[in-house]
């Protein structure tokens, strides 16, 4: 009866955080450019089309992923209309998999209902998760497949018979190629560097040489078609895909988003938040256990080999971490449970108590870099803002002092600290980044322009991606930028996007004979605009302008 009880108090708990940050603040936040104006424009652009198979972003061939994300994106945009919930809805049914599948691999590793129940917890509520998980990136998708995949493998090491071996092997293959689908070949180098000293370790290494081509023959069947199509619609898709976002992003000096090899460890760390406290111990605890257990030897070849693997890599972004974050909620949910099933207190202790100095900082940092420093990240008339930052972080310090009492026997919830970080992010973000990164209301408070006008120009591709979102139209012009479609540019077809500075005012005299011209340009803090013709009107914030030219 009691455990009855507690299990639909832990049930919940779990649902109720889930509404709170994963539902609720979807459509209320402002999507951000580049990242969520590209998928969204992208999907839209697909439905609008019919063509499934070759995305295109502004009309112009868009060659860096693959399709099954987009996929994805479009069925949310079937289901819940043009609006921003539907725009990241995919990323948080994604993540609510993926917490299924967390909790499928607990219950099999240790066959404990309430350890299963705190890894579940543990990795919905750590920072890097619920921040990608609600937010419209491919990430958060591929850390479903890899998830998939790697409970795929644990019931193919269990397996006995040959025919539960060809069906765990054939359920591994068709995860490793949604994978694919979803973000290209290194989706695939992930389970492989995991099971190879997995199975050396349970000297199975034989029998994965035996049924892995069964994987490898399912991931084929699954990503073939679409592999197929593509290359006979655009035959230079695979030689873009392959040596441009895999070879030259992993070793090229020039590669986007460099970094050194350290990158992701601090990542790991601000990503593990609030568990933060309880990481170096439950590390410490899987390393010990692994020469004796193979279910904590897959669990830290899981998390420390892609890591690795992405560490040696030139070009890194911090959401590369999120398929390693599930190995280390089941790490960190196994050790927390450990302690408070043998009385160890004052650890579940300590990770409150640093969660209480998280938000004192916070606050701290709040005031300094709102008020006192030389170029403040808030203007002054943006003091709401910063009082309702510093709000949402003491609301963080009481629950953090909340769960050091009674000796932590509340200790799980510590992920209630981030629940109004969540809920009002949206507003506090400052007025300089909302202008720069957050277009969509500004874009919206001149939608009559954008309905008004025939021709449509940005000097910023991500700029572009939001005013084709919110105008539905993807016929926008390029002004003095390539950006991440330079290749697709390239085509004869769509090179007459792109209007280059010394083309501009002969562009204009031409296309403002049939109709209103509207250029929007995001500048830099405190830059004047480019030397273009006098506009009629212009419109302006502090890093937004829009210039207009009446039909002549």
């Amino acid at each position: 009866m009691l455990y009855n009880q507690a299990r639909k108090i832990n049930i919940s708990l779990l649902v109720l955080f889930f509404i709170l940050t994963y539902l609720l603040p979807l459509n209320s936040r402002l999507l951000w450019q580049p990242d969520e104006t590209r998928y969204a424009e992208i999907s839209r652009e697909m439905l609008q089309s019919g063509n499934w198979i070759v995305p295109y972003m502004l009309d112009i061939r868009y060659f860096e992923k693959p399709v099954a994300g987009y996929w994805m994106n479009n069925i949310s945009q079937i289901v819940f209309g043009h609006t921003n919930f539907a725009v990241r809805f995919s990323s948080v049914f994604c993540m609510v998999l993926s917490v299924l599948v967390i909790y499928r691999i607990a219950k099999k590793m240790w066959n404990n209902s309430h350890v299963a129940y705190v890894a579940s917890f543990i990795y919905m509520s750590m920072f890097l998760v619920f921040s990608v998980g609600t937010y419209n990136v491919l990430d958060s998708m591929l850390s479903l497949w890899i998830a998939v995949s790697m409970y795929s493998c644990i019931l193919a090491m269990k397996a006995r018979g040959i025919k539960e071996k060809l069906s765990t092997w054939g359920s591994v293959g068709f995860a490793c190629g949604m994978a694919f689908m979803t973000k290209g070949f290194c989706a695939l180098v992930i389970p492989v560097i995991v099971m190879l000293p997995v199975t050396l370790y349970q000297k199975r290494f034989i029998e994965m040489l035996k049924y892995g081509p069964v994987a490898i023959i399912c991931a084929m069947f699954i990503s073939f078609p679409w592999v197929l199509a593509v290359a006979q619609q655009e035959p230079d898709y695979w030689s873009y895909f392959f040596w441009i976002e895999h070879i030259k992003r992993f070793v090229s000096d020039d590669a986007q988003h460099v970094a050194p090899f350290w990158y992701y460890i601090p990542i790991i760390f601000l990503g593990s938040i609030p568990w933060v406290g309880l990481l170096p111990g439950a590390l410490f605890k899987n390393l010990k256990e692994c020469k004796s257990n193979e279910n904590m030897f897959f669990l830290m070849s899981w998390f420390i080999l892609p890591i690795f693997f992405f560490s040696i890599s030139r070009g890194k972004l911090p959401t590369y971490m999120l398929p390693c974050m599930s190995p280390l909620a089941l790490i960190i949910a196994k050790y927390g449970v450990d302690c408070d099933c043998n009385g160890k207190m004052k650890v579940l202790k300590i990770n409150s108590i640093i969660n209480l100095t998280i938000g004192v900082l916070a606050i701290i940092a709040m005031i300094i870099f709102g008020l006192v420093i030389q170029k403040p990240l808030y203007e002054r008339d943006e003091l709401s803002k910063i009082a309702l930052g510093v709000f949402v972080f003491c609301i963080w310090v009481i629950v953090s002092y909340l769960c050091t009492l009674l000796n932590a026997k509340y200790w799980l919830w510590v992920a209630f600290c981030s629940l109004p970080v969540s809920l009002c992010v949206g507003s506090i973000v400052p007025n300089n980044t909302v202008n720069s990164k957050l277009p969509q209301h500004f874009i919206n408070q001149h939608h009559h322009l954008l309905i008004n006008s025939r021709y449509l120009m940005a000097n910023n591709v991500g700029i572009a991606t939001a005013l084709a979102w919110e105008a539905q139209n993807s016929n926008i012009y390029l002004y003095n930028t390539t950006g991440e479609l330079a290749y697709g540019l390239e085509y004869l077809d769509s090179q007459y996007r792109l209007v280059r500075s010394e083309q501009f005012i002969t562009w204009l005299r031409k296309v403002r004979k049939k109709g209103q011209v509207l250029v929007f340009f995001l500048l830099r803090y405190k830059t004047d605009l480019p030397n273009i013709p006098k506009p009629d009107e212009i419109i302006s914030n502090s890093r937004m302008v829009i210039a207009v030219y009446h039909q002549q």
